[in-house]
């Protein structure tokens, strides 16, 4: 099952209570008020850090998909067989012009491609 989410919609970086469309981090944003984890990746963290280079990668995955997202529309497409993560967050893989915007962070270096578990930064 996909979900087209539209152009009309700005993303900024989330501050504040207001969680209808924005970025957390490189793999975590809201859309349309529901908590999304990128699902084929792993980003580094932002919130909690195990050192300043996991911070500073961090902040530019979550710049770059704060810009990914606001390129236009795009796809959110369900893995098969687990709908959320044991945050409650929806597991969706984002998807422009049959390709994966998770992919491009992944290229990019910004990004590690999800394998089922983390695996430190620093």
């Amino acid at each position: 099952m996909s979900l087209v989410i539209s152009p009309e919609t700005t993303y900024r970086k989330c501050f504040g209570g207001d969680r209808f469309a924005c970025v957390v981090d490189g793999d975590t944003l809201w859309i349309e008020g529901a908590k999304i984890r990128i699902a084929d990746i792993d980003a580094p963290e932002i919130s909690e850090p195990k050192c300043a280079t996991e911070l500073a990668l961090g902040n530019r995955a979550t710049d770059r998909l704060i810009e990914l997202v606001n390129q236009g529309s795009f796809k959110l497409r369900a893995r098969p067989g687990r709908d959320e993560d044991r945050y409650g967050r929806k597991l969706r893989v984002l998807i422009r012009d049959g390709r994966s915007l998770g992919d491009i962070l992944v290229s990019e270096g910004l990004a590690r491609t999800w394998t089922g578990r983390r695996q430190p930064w620093c």
